[in-house]
């Protein structure tokens, strides 16, 4: 029998279409990539995109092809901080290879051959000098020559083209009021231009999924302020280091997400964009943004994630009546329209305390941190209230509650509504946390 899986995933994509399309996308593609024997399908996958109504971007290196072309003539290649020293003996190399790239990438976004998926996509691709660029100057006593940074974005400019359509490729390359140009990194092509735009999303593609954690897992995702952390801690470097400090300064200056992907598994661009989880690592701005006060159309959701919990008697089971009652105590965690987590909190303003209760998090996103998100939008509003305590019953997390300033206390301790209806049955541990 013919497998309809096809059908479900393709069901399931249409929230993810509808909300990508007229939205600005800036993909950062490496020399590397380029050079990949996968880089074709990667071009269908924009393609695709383009045709659903996503407005592109594509910032493109050329270091391997940069290096190959200097290897060809014999000129020696210096790097410093992680950058190519470009003098002027080697600028009409470097542009040649670019140059080269650009007229590549060009071709093959053109490609309309029958029986392909580029069949009448009639794709229009411009690019142009839309970077102003200023030189990287001396750094530790080392002249850079012709290798610059982004100084300004032509927004007004790229802005023209997206709305008429066009795919806009930027090459690594930027040019001064004085007719100079520069060697650029692509990475801080891609951040800069994606910031400028407000972009809706910064993809760049490296040759792993994504970025690995210290036992080679995958990091799923990370708030820019937690990838910062690990950037200031040294546990990212090198290229891996470029890319997420990239995505951080793109989220930091407005860009919604950030994303690191793979150049190598066909189809992760597509996986990325269209699947809840995604292919490859997500670099978010700060969480609270994705938490919020519950509504009543969120039961559903908040239902679908408490009853495995309850079924383990891990919370109190609730009706949808209980819930419709006391939804105005809830916070949710939303991701692309689904419920990850949840939270209430009861107030007992006599007491000057607070109940967190119906805590949790999809399990998928637990070590996502969006636990301790959750618990710090609860704290804040019940500071907010003039709550002095906060306290929770649990039978099960007690070294969660621990671990976040919870301290154990007695059931004598509850205010008075909450102890006349302490269920003695279920003995659950009482643990309370001060807010002042």
């Amino acid at each position: 029998m013919k497998s309809n899986e096809w059908l479900h995933g393709f069901r399931h994509s249409s929230p993810y279409i509808n909300a990508h399309r007229g939205r600005t996308v800036v993909l950062s593609i490496g020399g590397d990539a380029i050079a990949h024997d996968n880089l074709i399908n990667i071009i269908h996958d924009i393609a695709l995109l383009s045709s659903l109504g996503v407005r592109l971007v594509v910032a493109f290196g050329a270091r391997p092809q940069i290096q190959t072309r200097l290897d060809a003539i014999g000129a020696e290649s210096v790097f410093h901080r992680g950058l190519r020293v470009t003098p002027e003996s080697q600028l009409l190399p470097v542009l040649e290879a670019i140059g080269g790239l650009r007229a590549y990438l060009e071709s093959h976004l053109s490609m309309g051959m029958v029986n392909s998926p580029m069949h009448n996509a009639r794709i229009r691709v411009t690019s142009g000098n839309y970077m102003t660029a200023r030189p990287v100057g001396v750094l530790d006593g080392i002249d850079f020559g012709y290798t610059g940074r982004v100084r300004r974005v032509d927004v007004t400019g790229i802005e023209k083209l997206l709305e008429l359509g066009h795919i806009v490729l930027l090459p690594p390359l930027g040019y001064s009021p004085t007719g100079d140009a520069f060697n650029l990194s692509y990475e801080d092509v891609g951040g800069q231009v994606a910031a400028a735009l407000k972009a809706e999303k910064l993809i760049m593609f490296t040759e792993n999924q994504g970025l690995p954690e210290d036992d080679g897992s995958l990091i799923r995702e990370l708030t820019a302020k937690q990838a910062t952390e690990r950037l200031s801690a040294g546990k990212v470097e090198g290229h891996d280091g470029d890319l997420l400090k990239a995505a951080c300064d793109a989220c930091v200056k407005g860009v919604r997400r950030a994303h690191i992907i793979s150049y190598v598994q066909d189809g992760a661009l597509l996986e990325e964009l269209f699947t809840r989880d995604g292919s490859g690592t997500l670099v978010s701005g700060d969480n609270y943004e994705q938490i919020r006060p519950a509504r009543v159309e969120d039961i559903g959701g908040i239902l679908g994630l408490i009853q495995p919990l309850e079924e383990q008697g891990i919370l109190v089971r609730r009706s949808r009546d209980m819930l419709e009652t006391e939804i105005g105590c809830y916070v949710v965690a939303e991701r692309d329209g689904t419920i990850v987590g949840c939270a209430a909190l009861h107030a007992y303003p006599e007491e000057g305390a607070g109940e967190l209760s119906c805590f949790a998090v999809d399990q998928a996103y637990r070590r996502a941190g969006r636990g301790d998100d959750i618990l710090a939008m609860v704290e804040k509003l019940a500071r907010g209230q003039g709550i002095q305590r906060l306290f929770a019953l649990t039978t099960q997390t007690e070294h969660w509650f621990r671990e976040r300033g919870f301290r154990p206390s007695s059931v004598q301790e509850l205010p008075g509504p909450k102890l006349a209806s302490y269920n003695v049955e279920r003995k659950s541990k009482v643990f309370v946390k001060p807010l002042v």
